[in-house]
């Protein structure tokens, strides 16, 4: 690990790995805040709560925009998870590695972010960095094992 790095934060590799993991989990529901918000702008009822994807149409469109950013951070989170425990396994201890997991949180924020808001060339960049995250985390721990 970089000794700046190690500055920086004060957290090894493994670490770092960990903890964007538990960050990007809690990011998944951050979304869901807002379309709690729109279901109850939209007069949340009984068949609303019965069949909650069916009545997506009656929700606002930022609570439609939000209800797809909460199923993306899904997608998005299962893919991270897997690449950054590929990374913690193979021992990458890499400030690239490091810094790929630190640099996806705050993608996947602001993603969300620029989805619920409608901005669709921002939240399309937002995806493009975070997937590049993603492969990073995934090739260096492939290329490791083929060493």
């Amino acid at each position: 690990m970089t000794k700046e790095l190690m500055a920086l934060f004060g957290l090894s590799v493994p670490t770092i790995l960990l903890s964007a993991i538990a960050a990007t989990a809690v990011l998944v529901y951050l979304p869901f805040v807002l379309v709690a918000v729109a279901r109850v702008q939209a007069g949340y009822s009984q068949e609303m709560m019965a069949t909650p994807r069916a009545t997506i149409d009656k929700l606002p469109d930022y609570g439609k925009r939000a209800t797809w950013a909460h199923q993306n951070s899904w997608e998005a989170f299962s893919l991270f998870s897997v690449a950054a425990l590929m990374a913690y396994v193979t021992q990458q201890n890499s400030a690239v590695v490091a810094w790929s997991a630190i640099a996806f949180v705050p993608i996947r924020f602001f993603y969300s972010v620029f989805y619920v808001l409608d901005i669709p060339v921002l939240r399309s960049l937002m995806f493009a960095l975070g997937s590049t995250c993603i492969i990073t985390l995934i090739g260096s721990s492939i290329t490791t094992t083929l060493q």
